[in-house]
């Protein structure tokens, strides 16, 4: 495998990206992403891979609004594949508060040091997995896996960056609504939760789930059901009480 160096101290690659935005093509260089910034960048090997689609991309994307309190501008996604790939898995992961940047010919991966051969697995060149934390365009710090075979994940996840940043930092609670369409009462539990500024992910009857998995859940049949830090809460009263009681 090619070596793998840590930059911590220099400037990131001068790298233009070609990003598609809507109907539009738009360049970004590394200058509009991190100049006057603090930027968090992992990397990856590939969109819609196992461990970056279970992991790696959705715990960065959960954790956004602890690192942007704790000083963080902005969290981006690189790897190497082009900008329709990286829009597709934003899409399907609802990573949307991640900036997922394109390095479809891995001028940035190579950049950094971090272009390894995966012909192997019929990849051609990607990217070796690592995370690091940007201020105006100077690498800080750099979480590198582990030199060794296969796809090593022990260092880059968003709570090792986290806890460099700020050991102390308050993670938000795990909440989730099985909502279903058109149901007032669902719209008044997602609006008691925004009010109180907990993040929750929305599971759809109809959609992500059937009345099935609630009735096995919660031996209920309506919604909406809540769920807090691992708790059954229940529908938007329960919700309301369990609020004013906190």
């Amino acid at each position: 495998m090619t070596a793998i160096t840590n930059k911590e101290g220099q400037t990131i690659p001068d790298v233009t990206f070609a990003v598609r935005t809507g109907d539009e093509w738009q360049h970004l260089n590394s200058q509009d992403l991190f100049s006057g910034k603090t930027v968090i960048v992992f990397s990856l090997p590939g969109a819609f891979t196992p461990t970056c689609s279970s992991t790696h991309l959705p715990r960065y994307n959960e954790l956004e609004s602890v690192f942007k309190a704790n000083g963080v501008d902005d969290i981006i996604c690189v790897s190497v594949n082009d900008t329709f790939v990286m829009n597709a898995w934003a899409a399907s992961q609802e990573a949307d508060q991640i900036t997922m940047l394109p390095d479809g010919n891995g001028d940035f991966t190579k950049g950094m040091g971090m272009l390894v051969d995966k012909r192997d697995l019929g990849f051609g060149q990607r990217s070796w997995r690592y995370s690091m934390l940007v201020k105006d365009g100077v690498i800080e710090k750099m979480f590198i896996e582990p030199n060794k075979p296969g796809d090593p994940f022990e260092v880059s996840d968003a709570d090792t960056m986290l806890n460099y940043i700020n050991a102390e930092a308050r993670l938000p609670e795990s909440v989730t609504v099985i909502s279903k369409p058109g149901c007032p009462y669902c719209t008044r539990a997602k609006q008691l939760l925004a009010d109180n500024d907990l993040v929750f992910e929305e599971i759809v009857l109809g959609r992500d789930a059937s009345i099935t998995s609630v009735r096995a859940m919660t031996g209920q049949e309506t919604a909406p059901q809540v769920f807090i830090g691992g708790q059954y809460i229940g529908g938007s009263e329960a919700l309301e009480a369990f609020i004013a009681n906190r």
